[in-house]
């Protein structure tokens, strides 16, 4: 194989759990909760699915919020307004909440990255095998990587919202494909959604899943990537 690409939510990275996240943000606007009230919000909020890269929702997402929430990855408007739209049927106690819910997620903070994942994108970068992220998100990813030291062994970033398409779209796949200078059947595509990244099996990339879990569930799940490049 001559390159690999990854996704980023729950392949390369986690998101912070739903508490955390809320308590950070409590904290920082000089708020609180009860402790009963904390968690029964923190559960809300992920019942909803307001937190991007948290769990999906387990609850049906509401009528006038459905269009935006197919398209949400298309572009950073349109992905601020779905999951702040979502959150907004948890009550909070200050309105300003909602939108600094959303900004929380976006900072290197909220974000850790898989135990294996540095082994994995340096070992690559050292065999002399392309690394990109494809990714469907509404917001820039790079200082994530920047921020935890994997960024150099990124080749390439090619994210949804900068072209206003989405996961399974196979123009995605092939423009990280090009980028890297790859014929698609050279490379394999690592993801944790079998629909979303299933996409580049269009372009005759190999597949290769893992399970979003928790970075402490999970602390050797992209290791076998490793012997799929050889």
């Amino acid at each position: 194989m001559a390159a690999v690409l990854f996704d980023f939510s729950g392949t390369l990275f986690r998101i912070e759990s739903a508490e955390s996240w809320l308590r950070a943000v409590l904290a920082e606007a000089e708020l609180s909760l009860t402790e009963p009230e904390m968690l029964r919000t923190a559960q809300d909020l992920e019942r909803v699915g307001a937190l991007p890269g948290g769990t999906v929702p387990d609850q049906r997402i509401p009528d006038e919020l459905a269009a935006l929430w197919d398209i949400r990855d298309k572009s950073a408007e349109l992905h601020r307004a779905a999951y702040t739209g979502v959150s907004r049927q948890v009550p909070l106690p200050d309105p300003a909440l909602y939108d600094a819910l959303y900004d929380r997620h976006m900072t290197p903070a909220a974000w850790a990255p898989y135990p294996d994942a540095s082994e994995v994108l340096r070992t690559l970068r050292e065999r002399g095998i392309g690394v990109g992220v494809v990714s469907n998100i509404g917001w820039d990813l790079r200082p994530v990587f920047r921020e935890h030291g994997l960024d150099p062994y990124i080749g390439t970033y090619v994210l949804s919202y900068e072209h206003g398409i989405q996961k399974p779209d196979p123009r995605l796949f092939e423009t990280a494909c090009a980028t890297l200078g790859t014929d698609p059947r050279d490379v394999v595509m690592v993801g944790d959604d079998r629909r979303a990244d299933g996409g580049a099996a269009v372009l005759g990339c190999g597949v290769h899943f893992v399970d979003h879990l928790p970075v402490t569930q999970r602390p050797d799940g992209l290791l076998p990537v490793l012997d799929l490049v050889g």
